[in-house]
């Protein structure tokens, strides 16, 4: 019998406040491919390192192939837990080519938005998950990313404007679109409040921080500077159960 084994990347998290999200996902993507040795890998040194003292096992995906390839592992399908194309997906994708030679079959899987359906798809599932509030415009921060993927987030933007959610906002710190991008339209929209959101895996430092954090920076702290009340929900995307699913879409389109 050849032996299948499922392997879930992520970035990954060194925030208690995050890990629940992620496990949450990886905990759907086991539960879909049962016939499948699973096993998780994190993508960041960082991460990684952060985990290991605090006695938390963590590897590489490197790591993970090296360790299914000695236990005569035949095929492999690596899902990772990314949002889009981008830098780090392109070094998954890089490091995923490296070990082809080792295994039968090795196949890498599609980030959450990878498509116009995708995007379509987990619009109407944000949507759903924070439905709309009289006065209170809903705000979803990404990380963001100087590669031409990040282009994915002004498409979700258009996503929640074409299915009618014109409340709803995406901002990202780092490249587009910004806060100054938007704040024509919080105020032409007349809102007086902001229900911050991550539009992130997890709700890690990055979330607590840079927009939840209380540093002058911060998302929460600048947008009461522009006069708006603020509520922030740290919830990753990983714990909605619509996304969930879609991640576990994406895995059975890969394995079939």
């Amino acid at each position: 019998m050849v032996k299948k084994a499922l392997v879930c990347v992520s970035f990954g998290t060194g925030a208690e406040s995050g890990r629940a999200d992620l496990q949450a996902v990886e905990a759907a993507l086991q539960a879909a491919a049962p016939d499948r040795l699973f096993t998780r890998a994190c993508a960041s040194p960082a991460v990684r390192a952060i985990l290991r003292a605090r006695g938390v096992a963590s590897v590489g995906l490197s790591e993970a192939l090296e360790a299914l390839a000695a236990r005569g592992v035949e095929d492999v399908a690596v899902q990772p837990a990314y949002l889009l194309y981008g830098g780090e997906y392109d070094k998954i994708r890089a490091e995923t080519a490296r070990w082809q030679g080792c295994f039968t079959c090795l196949r890498l899987g599609e980030p959450l938005l990878a498509g116009t359906e995708d995007l379509q798809r987990v619009a109407q599932a944000l949507a759903e998950a924070w439905p709309p509030v009289p006065g209170e415009a809903l705000i979803l921060m990404g990380h963001g990313t100087p590669h031409f993927a990040g282009m994915a987030y002004a498409a979700l933007q258009s996503a929640f404007a074409l299915q009618g959610c014109r409340d709803v906002f995406v901002v990202v710190p780092r490249g587009w679109p910004t806060l100054e991008a938007i704040l024509p339209a919080l105020r032409a929209g007349g809102y007086g409040a902001a229900h911050l959101v991550p539009l992130l895996l997890t709700a890690g430092a990055h979330a607590c921080r840079d927009m939840a954090g209380e540093a002058p920076g911060s998302l929460k702290r600048q947008l009461r500077a522009a006069g708006l009340s603020v509520r922030c929900t740290l919830q990753g995307l990983g714990s909605l159960t619509a996304i969930q699913r879609l991640y576990c879409e994406k895995l059975a389109r890969l394995l079939e």
